[in-house]
């Protein structure tokens, strides 16, 4: 490894950045983030580990999906405050199942493509607060009434499928999946978290999902 773990320079929050290039083409397949754990630990196991700034922890890269990333080299840029991680992919490097997250024709298609991109904003709206937002509003009212909310969408969306009127469910339920990722945001639980959990449920001999 082209890299002396002692001279990387970690940020005010004990990060810094790693772009994930495939070895053999040089695409890029991701931009996360490492601390000095998971960079030891990656250098330590030869596979991808990063720091999760939505959920606070460690996660290995394709430890539950599979999708894991054989290390073969990690350099630093010529401040020491970035890092090329030059991997051999086991599999997709991005959630929505693309190849890599730069993958924008994907990205626009792939409906969870865009649920991650709204969770973000919901984020950002929870951690800013600018004045107007609806988000905003809703943190400021606080967890009871993102909830409320929640149960209004709920019940609209099964009013609107009763109905048979496709035009409003598809309505109901683009409100009730914005509230639910509010709500998510709320308790700090991030779609990745969901995913797996849907992942750990599946027979393999169908791929539906298990009852709870």
């Amino acid at each position: 490894m082209n890299i002396d773990p002692a001279t990387v320079r970690f940020d005010e929050h004990g990060l810094v950045p790693a772009i994930v290039q495939d070895v053999g083409t040089r695409e890029v397949l991701t931009l996360a983030y490492m601390n000095q754990e998971s960079l030891a630990r990656t250098l330590e196991t030869g596979e991808t580990w990063f720091w999760s700034r939505s959920r606070h922890e460690l996660w290995h890269k394709g430890a539950t999906s599979g999708n894991t990333q054989h290390v073969v080299d990690i350099s630093t840029d010529c401040d020491n405050d970035a890092l090329i991680v030059l991997v051999e992919p086991a599999g997709p490097a991005c959630h929505t199942g693309a190849r890599s997250c730069f993958d924008v024709e994907c990205q626009e298609e792939h409906p969870g493509g865009l649920l991650h991109e709204l969770y973000a904003l919901i984020q950002c709206r929870q951690e800013e607060r600018p004045e107007g937002s609806y988000t905003t509003y809703l943190f400021d009212k606080g967890l009871d009434k993102i909830l409320k909310k929640v149960g209004e969408e709920s019940a609209e969306t099964i009013i609107a499928a009763k109905n048979d009127d496709p035009k409003q469910l598809v309505a109901e339920v683009a409100d009730l999946l914005y509230h639910l990722l509010v709500m998510l945001v709320a308790r700090n639980v991030n779609l990745d978290d969901v995913r797996d959990e849907l992942a750990r449920r599946r027979k393999p001999e169908t791929g539906e999902p298990r009852e709870a």
